[in-house]
């Protein structure tokens, strides 16, 4: 079973919503908010005996809240290491347009890559 949650930014940090269940949860941080939605799905489960781990759930967070929140990633520098226009991507991130299903998939793809590089360095 999967729980897709939505996540949108508040004045007291973050909350979320599953689109099929009832289920609700909030948090101060996205960290917090992730471990409080999982709780929240397992208090839904309880009267069916079943439990859900961290694997069920999928959060979605659109571009504006994500730069938003991972201010350390610069969305010029990202675009040029995608291969994308600086403009572009920026217009994506206000909120001016939304990106294709294709654009979204590229900018997940680099930022995954840049993830996986940042898991192998060692900082000496």
């Amino acid at each position: 079973m999967k729980f897709r949650f939505i996540i949108e930014k508040t004045k007291t940090g973050y909350s979320a919503y599953e689109l099929k269940y009832p289920i609700f949860t909030t948090g101060e941080t996205i960290v917090e908010l992730q471990r409080n939605a999982l709780e929240a799905v397992n208090l839904y489960l309880e009267d069916e005996g079943k439990h859900a781990t961290r694997a069920n759930l999928d959060f979605e967070i659109d571009f504006k809240q994500f730069f938003e929140f991972y201010k350390v990633i610069n969305s010029k520098h990202l675009a040029r290491r995608i291969g994308m226009n600086e403009s572009l991507l920026s217009q994506y991130v206000t909120g001016k347009k939304k990106p294709s299903k294709k654009q979204v998939e590229r900018i997940i793809g680099g930022l995954h890559e840049i993830g996986k590089e940042l898991i192998e360095i060692n900082l000496v």
